[in-house]
């Protein structure tokens, strides 16, 4: 109905990009069906709830970085136009979508409010063509969480760690032997005899452009990695002169053996 080309990306993704492609006028055509539709899905499910204000309907676009300059503005002028003459919320990510060099601008507001809101972005696109290649934000795949304990490979399902196949348990026992963190396996109890498991101390260096993803934005990978492989996981301010920073592991060494592991995968 919209003439315009609509492509969606595979189905077993938690996220799938739907690509439109074609004349401005199709693009807004078919942007205001999938804004319509939304809204109805909205109506809908607030049908069966108890939510008396309707929540906005709310895009996320995939945006070159490149392009994100011109579509902020000086000083955020352009921005701030487009959300006083549309009347949509518009917000910039601040980081590049994982493994490209795509930001995803998010979009809420009335339907009305966001086909005024897309028209604009268009022209900024149009005019300020995107510098240099671009690589597309491809979403993974929903992977099931895998967990390693005693040597073995465990996949949850529900409430319930079913053993996993003989393959990733050989190649966890692998990546304990080859991981380059040292000393591994060589930990100093730091209360030798006190504890049935005795807490060991496993320092390791690493360089401080990895300890950025290790961490992740707000600390959310580090406190996602202590809180699985239940260790004390400290990181070392860089020292003047030096590209490393310290980490120093602390727990049972089962606990050491999964928060390594958990970093290695990082």
């Amino acid at each position: 109905q919209s003439g315009a080309r609509i492509n969606i990306s595979e189905g077993n993704c938690p996220e799938r990009i739907v690509t439109i492609t074609g004349p401005t006028d199709a693009i807004f055509k078919a942007f205001a069906m999938i804004a319509y539709k939304f809204e109805e899905d909205i109506t809908n499910s607030m049908s069966n709830s108890t939510a008396t204000s309707k929540p906005p309907v709310t895009l996320r676009l995939v945006v070159p970085a490149s392009q994100c300059g011109s579509l902020i503005g000086k000083g955020g002028s352009k921005i701030k136009e487009i959300r006083e003459s549309t009347g949509a919320q518009v917000q910039v990510a601040g980081d590049m979508l994982p493994n490209s060099t795509e930001r995803a601008v998010t979009i809420s507001g009335t339907p009305d409010a966001i086909i005024q809101c897309v028209k604009q972005i268009c022209v900024v696109m149009l005019e300020s063509p995107p510098k240099g290649a671009t690589i597309p934000y491809r979403p993974k795949p929903a992977s099931t969480p895998v967990i390693f304990a005693g040597g073995q490979a465990y996949t949850i399902q529900g409430q319930y760690a079913i053993p996993h196949p003989d393959q990733l348990t050989k190649l966890h026992q692998l990546a304990m032997q080859q991981t380059p963190f040292t000393p591994l396996g060589q930990t100093t109890p730091a209360f030798p005899g006190t504890y049935p498991h005795a807490l060991s101390r496993s320092p390791s260096l690493l360089t401080c452009r990895l300890i950025g993803c290790i961490i992740g934005r707000q600390g959310t990978k580090i406190n996602e990695i202590r809180q699985m492989s239940g260790a004390q996981i400290k990181i070392a301010n860089a020292t003047e002169g030096s590209s490393e920073r310290q980490i120093t592991i602390t727990g049972t060494p089962a606990n050491i053996s999964l928060a390594q592991y958990l970093i290695n995968a990082r």
